[in-house]
Order: C-alpha cells, then sequence, then structure tokens
C-alpha cells in the first residue's frame, strides 16, 4: 500500500497528498506457474490396490497445474496478503464489508470445545456450545428491547426472509391472511422488497423525497391508500438509520399509525452500529429485526467469512420465529424445535447457524462491554460527521444535517467538468485507496456512501480528507483529463465497461 509513503505529514499534523503507486493486488494463476518439468508429489501405484473411492478408475490426468509443493504454498500465502483487507488500509465503507476482527475472537472462535464439535452431536456432549448461543441471545435481546431470538439465520438476508416470515406467519394463525400490503420508502436496501415479494407480499412504495425520511403524510397516504384502517397493511420494513445515513426521526409515530392498523414494524438491522448501545429498537417500535453480527459485532465476512443474520422479536411474536432456538430445561441448555414450539414457521435451513459467527460476536460484545458498545456506536458516528463536516463544501451535500454512521455526497458540484463518481471511484485506487461505495442509494444521482466504522483513526480519516479534498482542488483549477485515464499505476488498468457488458470473457485462457 503505497498511501503510508505518499501521503506525507508536516509538523503542524497537515497531509499532503501526492501521486501514488495505486492498488497494486496481484497475483498470477497457479495455471500461469506451470512447467512441464516442476510437479509436486507424485507417488507410484502400489501393486495389486483397488480404488477405494466408490468411483470408476481414472484413466486421464488429474487435470491440475504441475507446480511443486512450495509454488502451491507460496502462490496461497501470497493470495492471502495480497487480498485487500481493512488489515491492509482503509476502507471507506467498513460497516457493510469491512471491519476491524480482534484476534483475540478469532483465538476463541478457534478452541477445540468450538472448532472441532459437530451439530449432530448430542446435547449433552456440547453444554458449553449450547450456554454460549443462550447468552449470545439475552445480550442481543438487551441490546435491542427484543427478547424473543433465533440465531439461525446464516447471513443478514436470509435473517431479513426470516423477519418477514415470521410476520407471515403471525397473521395466517391470526386469521389475518387478507394482509397482503408491504409498505417500504424508495430509499431502502434493494433486499427489503425482494424479500417482501419472495413472502408473497405485494410491495407499497413511499417516497423520501428531498429530506430522505419518512414524512408523516407520506405514510399516512400509503397506509390507507385501499382501505380506511389500513386492514390490507401486513407491515413495513424500514432501516434505521436509514440508507441515506439518516435517522427517521418520525419513527415512533410511524410505529405508532402501523400498529393501531393492525401491522408489525420490520427493521433492518444493517446499520445497528449507529445506535448498539444507545438506542434500542424495541422501544421506538420494532416488532422484528435482524441484526448483522458481521456488521455490528465486528465478526468476518465476504471474503474473510461467512454472514449471521439473527432475529429478535417481542414476546408476541417470539412464538412464530424459525427453530431451533436454544433453551434451558432442568438446569440444562437444549435446542427448541417444532414440538417444542408448535407455532413457529418451522426450519429455516440445516442446524444452528453459523456458530464460529457466535463465538466472535458474543466475545467482541464481552470485551467491550456496555460502556464499550455504547462507544461504538458514538465513535461510528462522530467518524461519519467528521468526514462530512470536511467534505461538504467541495461536494455536493444533499442533506445538509448531521448523518448517522455513514454519510452521502455527490458529484453535482463537478460533473458539468465532465468528471463524475466513477472518476473520483478510479482516481482513489490510483491514490492508494479502496474506493467508497458508490451509486447507492439510487434515490440520488452520483452517490457516495462513505462509512469510516468506529474502528479508524482520525489519523487515517484525514489521509483518506486529505486525497478527496485535492480532486476536488484539482478539478476546480482545470486538471479534469487526468481523471479519466485512472488508475495507471494499478495491474488492471480501466475497462471499457460497454463492451465489458456486452462481451464478457467468463473462461480464462493462456492464449
Amino acid at each position: 500500500m503505497s498511501n503510508e509513503l505518499e501521503i506525507t505529514q508536516d509538523i503542524n499534523n497537515k497531509f499532503t497528498a501526492q501521486q501514488a503507486r495505486g492498488l497494486n493486488y496481484e497475483e498470477n494463476l497457479l495455471w500461469e506457474k506451470e512447467r512441464s518439468d516442476h510437479s509436486g508429489v507424485d507417488l507410484p501405484v502400489p501393486e495389486g490396490s483397488a480404488v477405494r473411492t466408490g468411483l470408476p478408475e481414472r484413466t486421464e490426468d488429474i487435470g491440475l497445474p504441475q507446480v511443486s509443493e512450495p509454488q502451491v504454498v507460496r502462490h496461497f500465502v501470497k493470495m492471502s496478503t495480497w487480498n485487500y483487507s481493512i488489515d491492509h488500509g482503509f476502507f471507506p465503507l467498513g460497516s457493510c464489508t469491512m471491519k476491524h476482527n480482534p484476534r483475540l475472537s478469532e483465538k476463541l472462535a478457534c478452541l477445540a470445545g468450538f472448532a472441532h464439535i459437530h451439530p449432530k452431536q448430542p446435547e449433552s456432549t456440547v453444554q458449553g456450545a449450547l450456554k454460549l448461543m443462550y447468552e449470545l441471545q439475552n445480550w442481543l435481546a438487551e441490546l435491542t428491547a427484543l427478547p424473543g431470538v433465533c440465531l439461525v439465520p446464516a447471513a443478514g438476508a436470509q435473517g431479513e426472509l426470516a423477519g418477514m416470515m415470521t410476520i407471515k406467519r403471525a397473521h395466517e394463525l391470526n386469521n389475518q391472511s387478507q394482509r397482503k400490503i408491504v409498505l417500504t420508502p424508495d430509499s431502502s436496501h434493494g433486499t427489503n422488497p425482494a424479500t417482501a415479494v419472495m413472502c408473497g407480499y405485494e410491495l407499497r412504495v413511499i417516497s423520501t423525497k428531498d429530506t430522505g425520511r419518512i414524512s408523516i403524510e407520506a405514510f399516512k397516504e400509503a397506509l390507507y391508500a385501499t382501505s380506511d384502517d389500513g386492514s390490507d397493511i401486513a407491515g413495513m420494513m424500514v432501516t434505521n438509520p436509514n440508507t441515506c445515513g439518516l435517522f427517521e426521526t418520525n419513527i415512533k409515530e410511524l410505529a405508532d399509525l402501523l400498529h393501531e392498523a393492525g401491522g408489525y414494524f420490520y427493521c433492518d438491522g444493517a446499520n445497528f452500529n449507529a445506535l448498539v448501545g444507545k438506542i434500542r429498537p424495541g422501544d421506538f417500535g420494532v416488532d422484528v429485526m435482524h441484526v448483522n453480527l458481521h456488521k455490528t459485532f465486528s465478526t468476518p465476512h465476504g471474503g474473510g467469512g461467512p454472514g449471521s443474520g439473527p432475529i429478535c422479536t417481542t414476546v408476541k411474536l417470539a412464538p412464530y420465529m424459525p427453530v431451533p432456538v436454544v433453551g434451558m430445561k432442568n438446569d440444562t441448555y437444549c435446542l427448541q424445535w417444532e414440538e417444542d414450539r408448535p407455532e413457529t414457521l418451522g426450519r429455516l435451513k440445516g442446524f444452528n447457524g453459523q456458530f464460529a459467527i457466535h463465538v466472535r460476536a458474543l466475545s467482541y460484545m464481552m470485551s467491550c462491554g456496555a460502556n464499550g458498545l455504547k462507544q461504538v456506536a458514538e465513535d461510528a458516528v462522530l467518524s461519519a460527521n467528521y468526514i462530512f463536516s470536511q467534505l461538504k463544501d467541495d461536494f455536493h451535500a444533499p442533506y445538509d444535517a448531521p448523518c448517522m454512521h455513514e454519510c452521502i455526497i455527490t458529484d453535482k458540484i463537478q460533473k458539468d467538468t465532465g468528471v463524475t463518481t466513477i472518476d473520483f471511484a478510479k482516481a482513489l485506487c490510483e491514490y492508494g485507496f479502496h474506493p467508497m461505495t458508490v451509486y447507492f442509494p439510487i434515490v440520488l444521482s452520483g452517490t457516495m456512501l462513505i462509512e469510516p466504522t468506529e474502528t479508524e483513526s482520525k489519523e487515517s480519516i484525514d489521509r483518506f480528507i486529505t486525497v478527496m479534498k485535492k480532486f476536488a482542488e484539482d478539478i476546480k483549477s482545470g486538471d479534469t483529463e487526468k481523471f479519466h485515464s485512472f488508475p495507471l499505476s494499478t495491474p488492471r488498468k480501466r475497462l471499457d465497461e460497454v463492451i465489458a457488458a456486452r462481451n464478457p470473457v467468463l473462461r480464462w485462457s493462456c492464449n
């Protein structure tokens, strides 16, 4: 990473951005390393031995590249170090994909009593693991003020599905099957409308217009659009803080109106790290939400490991959750299945969720404690507002108000010069930074969604701010043409994206 070298700091702690060498992450395929005179261990077939795999005897080459064992080891070691991660440098959208994973949590997840157990072991042999899951359920219940907790969902999207299926199950068993409509704002995560449709619901979108928030008037218009009392509304799906990085200030009143109409409030918990330890979603009317353990509670995600999306519900909805749920019987921890929870919607997936992520999440919670988790939210919000305060005069700020854990700027000021959001993303690569998320949320044009997370130092944030301000200054002075060529120093240069989309090359060839 060159940004440590190319962004200099003077005695007054001011940073100066200079041309960097770019995000230089490259490792050739093993096939490109193949040489006919190199191979790994090739033992002769023992005479008189029979194939014991149950498959026909192989008559052709195995089809693996012919490389030596040291080459294989070096290849995968390089792959592991060249893969960009939060351990390498600043990532300006941390909560969604990259945030610090404490090594203590990793160490605990590798303990033999956790790492070497099997989900089909007798419950009497895994009491420690079940106790850990039980404690995690209690922590999540306390932090959300939603006492019903199911750890089964394997990721945020599946947690979202589990939450809406819980709502649907409740309506069905309470003779409310006429409720066919789900309300959601136009700024919602794309999985929200997809989940509602997968559950068999019709979608009614609420416009957030220029404020980025749901107004009482717009909500009432959607709630009563096809019935005087909202009796056809199953619920609403709202992310809070929302995708525009803003807290829904009317959320309690919206929840009250929905509950009066008999609907349930599903809260997308993607942005819970902005609230954790400060506000409990159950206190502002949430009935069910999923919690991304891989976002709020700092466990590996994406290339670093699986996600995990437990759901938390009110007492009223808890009977309808998926199974299993960890409970206690005669001072023994146990898994509660359909026979214990007859109103459950059933099994959502095999076994009991992403257990290794449960270990990491509880480790993080207990390491932080109540005060530490509160500071997580405070630091996340502080970092985002610091970036916003430094960049809002150089870029277009669609919402001139304090943000939560993420801020939005757009290319509106620079667009007339021919430099757009995609050019900023490519330029960041040239200067040694991974780009922020671009063109999302789609309710605005040319968006750049920036989320530094609570784990970043002020120094690393200042380096990023320095580069972004340099971009704005260069464009203002007329130095715009270079932005269409970036990145120059990375192993992969700028693609012709139209050709790449129309004629994708889907197979690697050595020719």
